[in-house]
């Protein structure tokens, strides 16, 4: 790692929170697909959101909505896990600079996204969606800090409210399965007991890329599904 406060940091730091946003955004990746089609009608969900087509277990497992709120929220999720990490960084000023990348590459990639593939051609629009999703994730940072420290039912009611909108139904109407929470709150525990063991160099390339020894960091692991039923 580059001597920290030197340009070289600052660079080093943007390239490798590029890569760490890519990774936490690829988890509940989506597409809408009629963007390509002319005059082709977005769907939208019963709230009023555009409708997606997206793949992965945040979507067919836990039942989430492709929608760009989901998308944010899970990306959110990850980004918390990646700052929890990142707060062992040898110095404060070299977590800020990290930090700070990476909720830019965030708002970037977010802006880019309302533009393209919902339409929202006003910048001044799309300006004020992102001064919301920045309170939004000053909010994640306090709430699941809150839930690391006071323990799994107050971290997973910072799930449910984040990642469920604080609903008691399932998207289509049935009632909410609460071990699809637990199952979240699970999954961030391992997570971060496991990015704990990693190195910052090595961080890129453990969170997306399974070895024969075993899973990658982020993703779907029996595991957090075992001790959910073993708890039931």
């Amino acid at each position: 790692m580059p001597r920290q406060g030197t340009a070289a940091e600052t660079y080093v730091a943007y390239g490798m929170t590029q890569k760490l946003f890519e990774a936490c955004s690829m988890q509940a990746d989506y597409s809408i697909p009629q963007v390509s089609q002319r005059g082709a009608q977005v769907p939208k969900t019963a709230a009023g959101e555009d409708l997606g087509v997206g793949a992965g277990w945040w979507y067919e497992d836990l039942g989430l909505l492709p929608t760009f709120s989901s998308w944010s929220q899970v990306t959110f999720l990850h980004m918390y896990l990646l700052t929890v990490r990142l707060r062992a960084l040898p110095s404060h000023e070299s977590f800020q600079t990290y930090s700070r990348h990476l909720i830019d590459h965030f708002s970037h990639n977010a802006e880019h996204r309302m533009d393209v593939l919902h339409g929202l051609t006003s910048r001044a629009i799309r300006n004020k969606f992102l001064k919301d999703l920045f309170i939004q994730w000053r909010g994640v940072l306090a709430a699941y800090d809150e839930g690391l420290v006071k323990g799994d039912a107050v971290l997973g009611a910072a799930v449910w409210r984040n990642l469920w909108k604080a609903s008691y139904t399932e998207s289509d109407g049935s009632e909410l399965d609460w071990a699809k929470v637990a199952r979240v709150v699970s999954y961030m525990r391992r997570v971060t007991s496991e990015l704990s063991q990693v190195t910052e160099a090595d961080l890129i390339f453990q969170l997306n890329h399974p070895s024969k020894e075993k899973p990658a960091i982020f993703g779907k692991s029996v595991s957090d599904k075992s001790m959910v039923d073993a708890k039931r």
